[in-house]
């Protein structure tokens, strides 16, 4: 019953968001989701009036008018009034934000937001164009597919407990298994990582929850793991990620293009060689330093007509990332 109520609550509030004109108590009684069951149109009434009560008692702006040419009373929520104002967050507040969100962004709640609007705009309602920014606010990461990982995590944070898991550095390289001390997970630059002591590597180690496999287990008992007091795990995911972005953009890259093509990447780097590649003249290039995310689609974007001659790392992620596409 609980979970009705708040279902119900959820879709009344899409409803008022979605709309730019008041909708009437019968518009609401025969749109939302959720008033359909009432035996009567007292008992409609009497629930609309708590849940009305309600939504205000959560500090919801619940806005009443007259609707248009009409007498009738209508109600909608503005979105201007709903919208928080600015809030400043700590680290700590704002990483528990992130991972709330995130969990939250299921196919359940999807389904539940979209069902509610099309059947709005089934019984006539004027729906707003724009998608209700329910979800994550622009800056907070989703998880590409990793919510269980990030989850079994989460548990084993709050237990203090080891964790067992197989993990991979990219796309293009092997699992190795991992016996991780983990003190916490955090965002950067668009990705979710856990930083922890590594026991195998006997050191601080970081790891991008996404390049985990979903095999994570715990590795001891409940409540053995001691974050140090000085270790900000915000602090070491960004020199861990910088460093890695660093060292892999000193080494030069050497890449072979067809004759004639390629010209943004010609753009980045110089001639060293003419060359033939299967058959097809072609030259080679070197480009001295380049962000790697970057690289790796402007290589792809341009198939058969740009290869990765060194180094292998970068050429082995072309290949997972054309692999990828073709899938």
């Amino acid at each position: 019953m609980a979970t009705q109520k708040v279902e119900r609550l959820l879709n009344l509030v899409i409803a008022l968001r979605a709309t730019t004109r008041y909708l009437s108590a019968e518009k609401i009684h025969r749109s939302v989701i959720g008033y359909g069951q009432c035996a009567s149109d007292e008992a409609f009434a009497r629930m609309f009036e708590r849940d009305k009560n309600e939504l205000r008692d959560l500090g919801i702006p619940l806005e009443t008018g007259k609707l248009p040419g009409s007498d009738t009373e209508g109600y909608r929520i503005n979105t201007a009034d709903y919208a928080l104002p600015d809030i400043d967050l700590t680290a700590d507040e704002a990483a528990a934000v992130a991972i709330a969100t995130a969990l939250g962004q299921t196919p359940e709640w999807a389904t539940m937001t979209d069902g509610a609007l099309l059947k709005l705009r089934a019984a006539g309602v004027d729906v707003n164009a724009e998608p209700i920014p329910f979800r994550a606010p622009t800056g907070l990461p989703g998880l590409g597919g990793s919510e269980d990982v990030l989850a079994a995590l989460l548990s084993a944070i709050e237990a203090r407990q080891p964790v067992r898991f197989s993990h991979r550095s990219s796309p293009a390289v092997p699992y190795s298994e991992r016996v991780l001390e983990p003190w916490g997970v955090t965002t950067q630059r668009g990705h979710w990582y856990l930083v922890g002591y590594d026991r195998g590597r006997e050191g601080e180690r970081t790891f991008r929850v996404s390049r985990i496999r979903s095999d994570v287990s715990t590795a001891g008992r409940p409540g053995t793991v001691v974050k140090p007091a000085d270790a900000d795990v915000r602090a070491i995911a960004a020199e861990a990620i910088s460093g890695a972005q660093a060292c892999a953009e000193s080494i030069p890259v050497r890449l072979w293009v067809a004759g004639g093509r390629a010209n943004a990447l010609r753009r980045m780097g110089s001639e060293v060689a003419y060359s033939d590649l299967g058959g097809r003249p072609g030259q080679v290039l070197l480009i001295d330093s380049s962000p790697r995310e970057s690289l790796i689609r402007e290589i792809a974007g341009h198939g058969a007509d740009a290869v990765v001659l060194a180094p292998a790392e970068l050429r082995d992620q072309v290949i997972a990332r054309l692999e990828g596409a073709l899938r």
